[in-house]
């Protein structure tokens, strides 16, 4: 008999927002550990626990004495009794942590409770919010999100999530790991060699066995241990081309005063540094009008004739 494979198919649930916890690729209100050869791109929190919580890491203090630094992380960490204002700061995301963590446990309406009694080893699973009263296991043979860019993942565990050693949890069709969400009432624990993707919300620990990756950030209201591990977080490219949407004068303005600064706002911020009299020109019907191009906002450009 000739099996189809089994596929879930929803409806993709609002994202969470995890506010200034996004600014880390590693938070936890205990600890911070690391031992092996372990290699963490973005930056790490500690709160309300002090940086001697934070170990394996090797931490050089900034002249600041605002953040640290570390061999192992390509950025900067925080710890709550360092200088001001880092405390307010790590107040902030650890709040928004658990506010993160209260929304997506409290979705209502899941499009599957109880799929696959908790072994989603082998399946493909498309985006929308699950629910399960038990734990959830990944297997050595993984485990496929399939789905857009913009498409979301929120998966409800009631108890402990576990990535077995080995086990990939794979994205197709431009799945994005940022919206992604793994809220876990128990640990996490990501065995050795694992590869997991996605934002892990955890009200206990995040536990990385040796040769672990994580595409995503390991959020924890306890601890976070790491062995010879990367963290990292793929930022999606930007493929959506800038707008113009207003100027100054309007379109068809009259009564414009001669030489008046011409403004224009973008849909998006703009890079500074590409601004300039090449990529930016002003016409007459068909006459290009010399001036001065500077930036006065993130998103706005002016010309002066």
């Amino acid at each position: 008999v000739l099996m189809a494979p089994l596929t879930a198919l929803s409806q993709s649930p609002a994202i969470v927002n995890i506010g200034t916890a996004g600014d880390f690729v590693a938070l936890a209100k205990t600890g911070i550990s690391a031992t092996g050869t372990t290699m963490i791109t973005g930056d790490i929190g500690l709160s309300p626990a002090a940086a001697t919580y934070i170990t394996g890491f090797g931490l050089i203090m900034d002249p600041s004495g605002t953040f640290s630094t570390s061999s192992l992380v390509a950025g900067k960490v925080y710890a709550a009794n360092y200088a001001s204002p880092t405390p307010t700061k790590m107040t902030t995301a650890i709040g928004d942590m658990e506010t993160a963590y209260t929304d997506a446990a409290g979705r209502p309406t899941p499009n599957y409770t109880e799929l696959y009694a908790g072994d989603i080893t082998g399946k493909t699973l498309t985006p929308g919010l699950y629910k399960w009263g038990t734990g959830v296991l990944v297997s050595a043979a993984g485990v496929t999100l399939s789905g857009g860019p913009s498409d979301v993942w929120i998966f409800q565990i009631a108890q402990n999530l576990t990535i077995a050693n080995s086990a990939i949890i794979t994205l197709t069709g431009g799945a994005q790991s940022s919206n992604i969400f793994w809220q876990v009432a128990g640990q996490a624990t990501l065995g050795t060699y694992s590869q997991m993707k996605g934002i892990i919300l955890s009200q206990t620990a995040v536990l990385m066995s040796t040769g672990a990756s994580l595409d995503g950030r390991a959020l924890a209201q306890t601890a976070v241990t790491m062995d010879g591990n990367s963290v990292t977080v793929v930022i999606p490219s930007d493929t959506t081309r800038p707008t113009v949407i207003s100027t100054d004068p309007a379109n068809n303005a009259i009564g414009v005063l001669k030489n008046k600064v011409i403004g224009v706002v973008f849909s998006e911020a703009m890079d500074s540094t590409t601004i300039n009299t090449t990529t930016f020109t002003l016409k007459q019907g068909a006459t290009p009008i010399t001036g001065v191009v500077a930036r006065a906002g993130a998103d706005e450009i002016g010309l002066d004739p």
